[in-house]
């Protein structure tokens, strides 16, 4: 299962890096973006259902474990993931809600 970083996803990866290294070391932001991406390369293309049915109809939501970050992303056709955001687990999603 191929895997597709829309525009938002990546940049929101940028926005938690830049966040996180206004208290942390530059070196801890970018570890916890790098969990962010390895778990949805490890998880999700052996197991594209593996999120939870997400409040976006036909979207799902993974929970990346040890850190506060959703992956909303939804299936497109029957080869490819389409990673919409990362959200900090405390955002609202969807806006406006």
């Amino acid at each position: 299962m191929q895997l597709k970083w829309t525009e938002p996803a990546s940049q929101d990866l940028d926005k938690i890096e830049e966040y996180i290294s206004r208290d942390n070391s530059p070196a801890v932001a970018i570890d916890i973006v790098l969990e962010v991406i390895e778990t949805v390369e490890m998880v999700l293309p052996a197991h594209p259902r593996a999120g939870r049915m997400g409040r976006v109809t036909g979207t799902r939501e993974l929970i990346v474990e040890g850190v506060p970050f959703i992956v909303i992303y939804r299936q497109i056709g029957s080869d490819q993931l389409q990673i919409i955001r990362v959200l900090h687990d405390a955002q609202q999603w969807p806006p406006g809600n």
